[in-house]
């Protein structure tokens, strides 16, 4: 037997074997990575033994010269080492993808998945590390939204402390020049936007204790019914004087465990505005229900409905719509975030909807247990 020939079996023998391997590797690429590291071992020393059985089925002996077992070995073993080292780039070519897609996402804000990883450690790494992304990035569209509705804030909050400031300057001047006709006039004037500052400063202590988590309940049961009850009964003779009706439609009795200042609040807020924004000559309906574990209050106006747009702004804070022609400008567009946060500091949640003629903002609490 020639050595060229011992060295052509080898070869072929160890070639073969290599081409089956990256089949059994490229089908492994679900399976876990140490599979494929199993797998390239066994084809290398599959690779050398499969050399040296094949020379001595042709050399149709057993007792084979050491040289030329020798050079079996070493020529197998070259070729099954280079194989594996072939086989064994998929695997590190999958780690420099992922690490250039992970580099990606520190520079692009967006990971790029790559394509046919080797193995199923590296696939299930890139699916992690895209959702991953995904979350920066919601994250980083909810903070530029938050960022935007403080901006928008602090505008309309500056615009809303100059007016009654100007106000009360002005007075205050007309006073010092004894220059004022009826002064139990200015005093009423001075009290009033004395009242509408302390009412926004209030406000904003509010909303930075809902948005900071400081907020502290006391929670106890109450009728719910009798809350609403007392509510409409108070501001009745608010919507009379803006030609509204306010009225208490379907009111079941509820009971349920929350604060009742604060929901006292939440509903006084909602009813205020309804009854600002609305027109003359509409009304204001209250609905108290308990459903499927919820007590759900309803309160609906007729004020010509929120446009679509807006819909999934309403509760943000500075909201307060494009068409400012109505209400009476003392709002700093802070009212309806509060609400959303003493709801949510409940457990509760409140929506809104448009309804015909206008809309309609629903309030969840739930119900204690039995």
């Amino acid at each position: 037997m020639t050595p060229l020939l011992v060295a052509l079996i080898a070869v072929c023998e160890s070639v073969g074997v290599g081409l089956v391997g990256m089949v059994v590797l490229r089908l492994l690429r679900k399976y876990p990575v140490g599979y494929s590291l199993v797998a390239v071992v066994i084809i290398t020393v599959y690779a050398i033994n499969t050399s040296a059985l094949t020379v001595v089925l042709v050399a149709r002996s057993a007792q084979l010269p050491a040289d030329l077992v020798l050079a079996v070995v070493l020529i197998a073993g070259a070729v099954a080492i280079s194989i594996g080292l072939l086989l064994g780039r998929s695997v590190m070519n999958g780690s420099r993808q992922l690490a250039e897609a992970t580099r990606s996402l520190g520079l692009k804000h967006r990971f790029q998945q790559p394509e046919n990883l080797p193995s199923a450690e590296f696939a299930e790494l890139a699916r992690e590390l895209w959702i991953t992304s995904d979350k920066l990035a919601e994250s980083r569209r909810r903070e530029q939204a938050i960022d935007e509705s403080r901006r928008r804030l602090v505008a309309w909050i500056s615009h809303d402390l100059r007016s009654p400031l100007v106000r009360l300057r002005a007075v205050t001047e007309s006073i010092e020049d004894d220059v004022v006709d009826d002064l139990p006039d200015y005093c009423r004037k001075i009290r009033g936007d004395t009242a509408v500052l302390s009412e926004m400063v209030d406000d904003l202590f509010e909303l930075s204790r809902i948005e900071a988590g400081t907020l502290r309940l006391a929670p106890r049961m109450v009728a719910l019914d009798d809350l609403i009850s007392d509510e409409v009964a108070s501001l009745d003779v608010v919507a009379g004087n803006r030609g509204i009706r306010l009225r208490a439609s379907t009111v079941e009795p509820v009971a349920v465990n929350v604060d009742d200042r604060a929901v006292t609040r939440v509903f006084n807020n909602l009813l205020v505005n309804a009854i600002r924004y609305g027109p003359e000559d509409s009304t204001v309906t209250v609905d108290v229900r308990a459903i499927a574990g919820w007590a759900i209050v309803a309160v609906s106006d007729q004020c010509g409905g929120i446009p679509e747009r807006d819909l999934g702004s309403v509760f943000d804070m500075g909201w307060r719509g494009d068409d400012q022609s109505t209400g009476d400008g003392r709002s700093g567009g802070l009212g309806l975030a509060i609400v959303q946060g003493l709801v949510q500091a409940h457990n509760g949640n409140v929506s809104v909807r448009n309804v015909p003629g206008g809309c309609c903002f629903e309030v969840r609490l739930p119900l204690p247990a039995a």
